[in-house]
């Protein structure tokens, strides 16, 4: 099997939820929210033109990015992914129907072709949960997790 680095987040774009109704609801703690009607703010969090259109909420499902082995894989992670979101399902679902999308964000870091495979199992989970998926695909890796920490 090829090595691969990857990251796993969870976004959420919906017209008007609260993100920290997200954030109770889910249970994780996001990296980034706003909510419709606030102000847009640039990345340094000055101000700038108008306002949010919709309300957006975005959390790590991993502590820091992983090397596949015959352990981890991004696999193993999406299907730990599901069974945790699994609870969430009725509030999943409403999203959905209220006009918000959930999605699954995959960020691969490879330095070799690899395959991945998603089981129908997990498919059909994906739908159930009404989980969409973006994977991106990077041609080399821009970072080593195998490195020491610089003290």
């Amino acid at each position: 099997m090829s090595e691969y680095e990857f990251t796993v987040s969870l976004g959420i774009r919906h017209p008007s939820i609260a993100p920290s109704r997200i954030t109770e609801t889910l249970g994780i703690e996001p990296q980034h929210t706003w909510k419709a009607g606030d102000p847009r703010r640039d990345p340094a969090g000055a101000d700038r033109a108008g306002v949010y259109r919709e309300s957006y909420w975005v959390g790590r499902l991993m502590d820091r990015p992983q090397r596949s082995s015959g352990q981890v894989s991004v696999e193993t992670v999406l299907l730990h992914t599901l069974d945790n979101l699994r609870r969430s399902q009725p509030f999943l679902e409403q999203l959905g129907a209220d006009g918000g999308v959930a999605e699954l964000s995959i960020s691969l870091f490879a330095r070799e072709s690899f395959r991945l495979e998603l089981s129908a199992d997990s498919l059909a989970l994906l739908g159930r949960l009404r989980l969409s998926v973006a994977v991106e695909v990077q041609p080399h890796a821009p970072f080593d997790i195998s490195a020491p920490a610089a003290n």
